[in-house]
């Protein structure tokens, strides 16, 4: 598979842009909470928005990009990213950088984002053989969580030092790169038999929506993405809160502990490409999520004059990236074996926006208990209920899974 050359630029370019997209969630936060001192609900507000187009596009993305060369997707997307990045760390450098102006920069640049990952995932499958696919979802996710390693730390350590237009600058370069790359694949995609009339927009996502509803793993997925994405964007909120002002760390010191879900992910990416086929998909699956989503119970009993706060930390967040990876991998290449080839691409945008759609929802929640309950307080109820996840996993058909997962019809 690595010595597919069209693999590689595929890789390349999705690290470079995984890398700009972790440096951005990082960046933009912090600085709004440090330096324009934006409050609970202020912060809650510029992650929902940035979050919004999961929400409001993914059944669209899914059924256009079906129906389209995911190059060509890939490629505007990336270019857009950067342009629109771009400007905004030319605007920040004029000093015109002020809070209003973070929530259109942070839409356009998520509404991107939802085309780039569907089509990602869409052109892997188009790219490799199905027997390939764990492999293959193993080699992007461990890209996945070497930007996940860098691009918190850089973010972090930019807006710290530096200032945050350079540390923008620094995201609009990475989706330039990811552009070049991406330009560079050469095969030509087999996309799905275009036989007469195509059907409408409307009954397409209609038949996304029906496929992914009537097959019970799918189902299942969706179900358990939808609530973990709800109370981890919940939780983030808070976390991102408790960090600066119950812990007292810098950005830099942020973006480190942040960073730390890298090494952990990498390591979950691979496993992922072994673990489930020695003792079996379903108790590798159960076993992540359960140590992957619990640990955060540890955040709240952290105080800032404790010795161990940082280390705790780095293990937490560490924990926290090998179970989070492994069960990404495991799920995705399920839902990919499991999906026909014409219809990748809108079941991906299905559960994109079941699971994803919550993002939005969980971070004004997150503002919200953080200002009613409290930080600390509110920070312990959200992370408890990220263990939602793993139960409905546990209700599902998922854990008997064996060493070989479904195959489509």
């Amino acid at each position: 598979m690595w010595r597919d050359a069209d693999f590689r630029r595929l890789w390349a370019s999705q690290t470079a842009s995984q890398l700009g997209e972790h440096a951005s969630l990082v960046v933009l936060p912090l600085f709004a909470v440090l330096t324009l001192h934006a409050d609970a609900g202020q912060l809650g507000v510029l992650r929902a928005v940035g979050q919004a187009p999961i929400l409001l596009l993914s059944l669209f993305v899914g059924a256009w990009v079906d129906r389209w060369r995911t190059r060509t997707v890939l490629v505007l997307t990336d270019a857009g990213r950067a342009l629109i990045l771009g400007g905004a760390a030319a605007a920040g450098l004029c000093g015109w950088l002020v809070l209003p102006a973070l929530f259109p920069v942070a839409f356009a640049v998520g509404a991107l984002s939802v085309f780039f990952d569907v089509a990602y995932q869409t052109s892997l499958v188009r790219l490799v053989r199905r027997d390939q696919l764990v492999r293959g979802n193993s080699a992007l996710e461990g890209s996945r969580s070497a930007a996940q390693i860098g691009g918190p730390a850089l973010g972090g350590a930019l807006v710290s030092w530096l200032s945050a237009p350079v540390a923008v600058a620094s995201s609009a370069l990475f989706f330039a790169l990811s552009f070049v790359s991406a330009r560079r694949i050469r095969r030509s995609e087999s996309l799905p038999e275009r036989s007469g009339t195509p059907p409408r927009l409307w009954r397409r996502i209609r038949d996304g929506l029906r496929f992914v509803v009537k097959e019970p793993s799918l189902r299942t997925v969706c179900l358990a993405s939808a609530a973990f994405q709800l109370s981890f964007s919940a939780t983030m909120t808070g976390y991102l809160l408790f960090l600066p002002r119950e812990l007292h760390l810098s950005g830099t010191v942020i973006g480190l502990a942040l960073a730390a879900t890298g090494p952990g992910a990498l390591l979950g990416a691979m496993l992922a490409a072994r673990l489930p086929q020695r003792i079996g998909y379903g108790p590798a699956l159960i076993s992540a999520a359960v140590l992957g989503d619990g640990v955060f119970l540890c955040v709240p009993a952290l105080h800032a004059s404790s010795a161990v706060t940082v280390p705790a930390l780095l293990a937490i967040n560490f924990v926290f990236g090998l179970g989070g990876q492994l069960v990404n991998v495991t799920l995705m290449a399920v839902r990919q074996a499991a999906t026909p080839h014409d219809m990748q691409a809108r079941a991906a945008a299905t559960i994109n926006l079941i699971g994803m759609g919550m993002t939005p929802l969980g971070s004004l929640l997150g503002g919200l208990l953080a200002q009613q309950w409290g930080l600390r307080t509110s920070l312990l109820a959200t992370a408890a209920a990220m263990l939602a996840s793993p139960v409905l996993i546990a209700l599902s058909p998922l854990p008997r899974l064996g060493r070989t997962f479904p195959q489509s019809s």
